[in-house]
């Protein structure tokens, strides 16, 4: 058994996230885990610097949990948001504004930032990574044909760097692309071999 399977032998792991790239992400590090989902309060304060965001919203979400967390529960939350020229992107509410987001991200580098909270109702940590895009300018008519074919409106930014978009669009990416995808798979692996109660 690996170490983090060894780690959380006597854990029951929660992952509390309604995103199916999440619950990929995990189910690839071969951690055997439930998916429970709850409404959070996001509220993003807005005193934070930028890339603390993500974290202050991932551990709103851990919170939501909290008075049903069993002795044994190990819960993982996560949230991702994009950042360009100091504006915070996340999911677009409608077809209208996913349009206007890759438009707005269209030949430019923009930040990546997720957030993660891990631990018991006894404990929690936070950390976060930060990838870097960079998209070539994106046609019009690709932007429409994206929107209308892959639907992204689950996706902070309005895109899935693993789907279309990311393959004819980036042109550079820094750092993880597992971030990106939504969950710091191999920062996330060396987070839970630290964690102590």
């Amino acid at each position: 058994m690996h170490l983090v399977g060894q780690k959380l032998q006597s854990y029951h792991v929660i992952l509390g996230s309604a995103s199916p790239r999440r619950r990929e992400l995990l189910a690839g590090l071969d951690i055997p885990f439930e998916v429970i989902v709850k409404n959070a309060t996001e509220n993003i304060d807005e005193s934070l610097p930028l890339e603390l965001v993500p974290e202050h919203i991932a551990e709103q979400k851990f919170s939501a949990f909290l008075t049903d967390l069993q002795e044994n529960d190990f819960l993982i939350t996560s949230d991702t948001l994009v950042f360009c020229e100091g504006k915070a992107l996340g999911k677009p509410k409608s077809v209208d504004e996913a349009k206007e987001m890759i438009r707005f991200l269209s030949g430019k580098t923009h930040s990546v930032v997720t957030g993660v909270c891990i631990g018991t109702k006894r404990k929690h940590v936070l950390f976060h990574d930060i990838a870097k895009v960079t998209f070539a300018t994106i046609a019009e008519s690709d932007i429409d044909y994206y929107i209308e074919k892959y639907k992204p409106l689950d996706k902070a930014g309005s895109y899935g760097v693993q789907e279309w978009i990311g393959y004819m669009g980036i042109e550079k990416l820094e750092g993880s692309f597992y971030t990106v995808m939504g969950l710091p798979v191999q920062m996330l692996y060396n987070k839970i071999l630290e964690y102590e109660e």
